[in-house]
Formats: C-alpha cells, structure tokens, sequence
C-alpha cells in the first residue's frame, strides 16, 4: 500500500513539500494538498499593488496545473479539523482524509483585533484582498493628499514588509509632486531601527538611519499602538499621529481550526515543532513556515514578532520532507535545521533603491552580516519576482 502525505496548504511551504515529496517518493507515495485557496500569492510583491505597479494577475497563479503536472492531487477545501490519533483530516464539506503523515503549512491570518480601529481606520498590505483595499485608499489619497503614517504594532513580525512599503511610499510621493508637502512617519515596535524582528544585523540601524534621514522620515521607535481613529493613530504613551493614509502591519496568528486539537498549538495558534519539524506530541505530524511556532530568544519593551516567510518556509519545507522520506523507508528522521540556524536571504526594496540582506543564521549569536545597499537590490529583486513565480508555476521547489 502506498505512503499517504497529506499537505495543509498551497503556499510558499505548501507547495515546496508537496512537490518535492512527490519527485523524492515517486510512486511510493500518494501526496495530496486541501487548501482554501487555488491561488499562489507571491506575497513580497504586495508592497507594489497598492501604487498600481502590480495587479493580482502579475503575482498570483493557479496551483491546480502546477500539481497535476508534478503528479499531486489537489482538493480545493479548507481543513476544519486534525485528528492526529486517528489519522484523518475532516474538510468543509464534511468529508475526511486519511493519512500516513500530515504537513501542516496553512501560513496565518492577521490578528486584527490587537488594535481597537485598525481593520476600519486603516489598511494593511498582508493579503491580495487587502493589498487591493490599501490601494483604493491610495488613489482616494491622491485626490486629497496629508499626512501619511506606516507602522508595524506591536506583536508584528513582518518589518521588512513595512519598511519595503515606507520607502515605496517616499518614492512614490516624490513621484507624484507631494514629498515636500506630505509629512510621512514610520511608527513601529522594534526597540531601534533595523532590528527587523531578528534582532538586528551589524551597521543596521545607523544605514536604516540614513535612508530615513534622506528621505525626511520621521520615527516613532519601541512604541505599541492603542488605537486607530479616523484620521489619528492612538500610540501607547497617549500621544497621537495625525494621517490621511496609514498602512498598519498586524501581528499574524495560525488558523483558528487549529485550536480544536489539544496539544497541537500554542496560544497563537502556531503548531508547536522540533528542529525536525515534528510536532511535539506526534511523530508523523509536522508542521512549516508561519504556521510553525518559533521561540523568541530575547523579550523587548515592547514585543515584537518573527520573521518565518520566504526563504525560511522553504528550508522548513525541506528539512521535513527529508524526514518523511526517511521515516517511509524505515529511517530515522534526523534532518534538522532550527529556525535560528538558517541563513538569512533578504531584498528590501526602496523604489528605485534597497538593501541586500545576508547572515548566516537567522538569529543570533552570527559570524556574520552584511546589508548591502544600492539601486542593483531593486533590480534584484525585480528578477527574482519574476524567477521564482516561474520556478514555483512549474513546480522546480528544488531550485535555490
């Protein structure tokens, strides 16, 4: 009888383990993906939607060719409910889905409700849909220009996407005629510039310095948000930052169905793993990219999340199907790269500039660090959009 793997999502990790697993078991195995979405979402390029420089098209396709191609079964239903003793996975519909071993890889959902307002009176850029919202905003924003704030409240893990978004926004002020009339501030959780949720890297913050500097950016540092009205940003020291237009970065949390299985998550919602990716509690569960819980090594004054997308998902992804198609051929599963230990590869662009992001771990205590800054991170990072939707539409999860 054939190994069963099931896959608990079509992204980043989704995609990278049920894929690979397939190439590496071949016909030892049956790999099937449920997913809610049919979509692929090249998530890094949503600081561009909003100013209309990408639309859904540009950085979204249909997974269902991709794993018909690569010989995986996909289901397009959302998961409701994992029974790791029984080995079976019950779906919207109220079917059920038996497995030999799970990958839990259903990324996150924005915690919206960790600031009062912040879903009414702001926008965020964390999904399609509301990349699309932030971009309305944007062009009604344009008709009656003020105040711009961008921030990242407290709990958030996702700082590159935030600073990425407030040099994208200086450029494109500058480009419209209103740099000189619009005041712009980045309000955010990290305890200094550059910290990034990864605790800094060497030189960090005096180069996020600059840039700021450069661009006129006026910094709120170590501060939580209270609120958000109409209009205002609420901060945790009761002053207030007036906009016309705010983009808030959230905290992310893991789904909600995961709760229904005790001992699986954490109080985030965030499954709980080995260096192997197992679960804590089941040797043929484990669990990838955001939806797996991370420790964080410090406490800050104000708290601050991690970073676990992108390169980090994908050498999740690996490591666990290394351990599957070790476990199915009666191996032990001694493939291991903790969170902390894997390098960190990052572009964040600035519009027409950026920085080049390169540690050789995650987290420290590092041997090294390096951001390198210039016009060729922007234009690197517009070949790699392109390179790795290719790379993932035609199902290539082995290439760097």
């Amino acid at each position: 009888m054939r190994t069963r793997i099931l896959v608990l999502g079509s992204n980043f990790a989704g995609i990278t383990a049920a894929i690979e697993a397939k190439h590496k078991l071949g016909d030892d195995a049956d790999v099937t993906v449920v997913s809610p979405s049919d979509q692929f979402v090249f998530n890094p390029s949503l600081i561009w939607l909003p100013f209309g420089k990408r639309d859904r098209a540009d950085l979204t396709f249909d997974v269902a060719p991709t794993y018909e191609h690569a010989g995986v079964e996909f289901v397009h239903r959302a998961a409701t409910r994992i029974d790791p003793d029984r080995r079976l996975v019950t779906l919207d519909d109220g079917t059920t889905r038996a497995y030999d071993y799970l990958v839990i890889a259903t990324g996150y959902r924005n915690n919206d409700d960790v600031v009062p307002g912040f879903r009414e009176n702001a926008t965020t850029i964390t999904t399609v849909d509301e990349a699309e919202r932030a971009g309305r905003a944007w062009r009604r924003f344009l008709d009656e220009p003020g105040d711009v704030v961008v921030a990242a409240t407290q709990g958030a893990g996702c700082f590159g996407a935030a600073y990425e978004f407030l040099f994208n926004t200086s450029y494109q002020l500058r480009k419209a005629g209103l740099h000189k009339d619009v005041k712009l501030t980045y309000v955010t959780a990290e305890p200094f510039l550059g910290h990034f949720g990864i605790g800094g890297l060497p030189h960090g913050e005096q180069l996020l310095g600059m840039f700021l500097k450069k661009e006129g950016i006026e910094t709120r540092l170590s501060i939580g948000i209270d609120h958000v009205d109409d209009g205002a940003l609420g901060l945790a020291d009761g002053s207030t930052v007036p906009f016309s237009y705010a983009m808030v970065v959230p905290p992310f949390l893991g789904q909600d169905f995961l709760h229904d299985t005790p001992g699986l998550v954490d109080e985030k919602g965030y499954v709980q793993v080995r260096p192997t990716y197992q679960t804590q509690k089941w040797d043929d569960v484990y669990a990838i990219g955001v939806a797996a819980a991370v420790d964080v090594p410090w406490q800050t004054p104000t708290p601050v999340g991690i970073p676990k997308t992108g390169f980090p998902t994908e050498q999740m992804a690996h490591t666990a199907v290394a351990n599957i198609v070790a476990q199915v051929k009666g191996e032990a599963p001694d493939a291991e790269k903790a969170f902390g230990d894997i390098p960190a590869v990052c572009v964040m662009d600035a519009g027409n500039n950026g920085v080049i992001i390169l540690a050789d771990k995650m987290l420290p205590p590092r041997k090294h660090g390096l951001l390198i800054p210039g016009p060729q991170a922007h234009l690197m990072k517009l070949g790699f959009e392109k390179y790795y939707l290719w790379k993932m539409r035609h199902g290539h999860v082995t290439l760097p």
